[in-house]
């Protein structure tokens, strides 16, 4: 085991898989001598040399039409859009391209890359740098969407998302990149769409993803406190999720509370919630809470951030009122 921050635990898992196959490339803004916006490309430019990893226009457009193309003459693409906002702009190229291509072409072609996007708020960023759009991709068929929570998760995801013949949107929440952990030495992967439970208990489910994660263990170690026993699950993979982890853990506790970054309107969590609703209606004891940001852009400032975004206190709450 190695102790690793998460951008380091992503570079190594693209070093590891370039070294093993030579298709597999990266691609987008800056990545090269500067090592890309948070540092997860360093070094590679000078290991794999500009063929490999290529810095590119500043043209999300561009970089996703490129990584689609090559995918289909049997590349394995990564490329990296700097902040997940601006996935907006290359949108069709996700939806209608890349997420159709195995199913139009009859299995003839398939679309094996990875498009690598920060996420969530936190550092005060602003508006247009700090949301969590995965709810726009949500509903597309074809289409993988992982965001990891640890360094152990972001290497073997990653690694395991490269070698997926599927394209896969990689969600990299921007304030988590220092965060640190354990990591095993050499290639290893985590199974996409399988939910880790990264706390057990028995008196309510609490279903997070990414720092979201992190907030309610937080929430769920202080409400231990209080004589409640919180089961965390972290997704892992937000699309398709694991259905049965998350139906197993309500039948169990009887309660559950999902949480999620984005706003609550077409969110995630309104998946998760919903079929809690169809499939577990006779283990639940108590409506499924959903904990979400408010719905409005994120501000500039972290003063203001603070009440727009959801936290362990907002989680808490959510808990706390199916006691009382």
């Amino acid at each position: 085991m190695k102790q690793m921050s998460i951008a380091q635990a992503l570079n190594d898992a693209l070093s590891i898989t370039m070294a093993e196959n030579e298709r597999v490339y990266c691609l987008g803004e800056d990545i090269g001598k500067m090592g890309g916006g948070y540092g997860v490309t360093t070094g590679l430019f000078s290991r794999f040399g500009a063929e490999r990893v290529r810095d590119t226009p500043i043209s999300e457009s561009a970089i996703v039409g490129c990584a689609v193309g090559s995918a289909m003459l049997g590349y394995r693409p990564v490329a990296e859009i700097m902040f997940a906002d601006y996935l907006s702009t290359c949108f069709d190229l996700i939806v209608n391209s890349a997420a159709k291509i195995h199913y139009v072409f009859d299995g003839q072609y398939r679309a094996p890359l990875v498009i690598r996007a920060t996420t969530g708020g936190g550092l005060g960023t602003g508006a247009q740098h700090a949301q969590s759009p995965e709810a726009w991709f949500f509903n597309v068929p074809g289409l993988v969407i992982v965001t990891p929570s640890t360094p152990h998760d972001a290497k073997g995801l990653l690694i395991a998302s490269i070698e997926d013949d599927n394209p896969v949107l990689f969600l990299e929440h921007q304030e988590l990149y220092g965060l640190t952990g354990e990591v095993p030495e050499g290639k290893y992967s985590v199974p996409l769409r399988k939910a880790q439970i990264v706390r057990t208990g028995s008196d309510v489910t609490v279903v997070a993803s990414a720092k979201m994660t992190h907030e309610a263990l937080a929430a769920a170690a202080e409400l231990a406190g209080e004589s409640i026993s919180a089961e965390v699950i972290d997704l892992r993979t937000l699309r398709p999720w694991d259905k049965e982890t998350v139906m197993q853990s309500v039948k169990k506790t009887g309660r559950a509370v999902v949480v999620n970054e984005a706003p609550k309107m077409g969110n995630v969590v309104s998946d998760v919630s919903a079929t809690l609703a169809e499939s577990s209606f006779h283990d639940l004891k108590a409506p499924v809470l959903r904990v979400c940001g408010l719905d409005t852009p994120i501000p500039s400032t972290l003063y203001f951030e603070r009440f727009v975004l959801p936290g362990r206190n907002q989680i808490k709450q959510a808990i706390r009122s199916m006691f009382s």
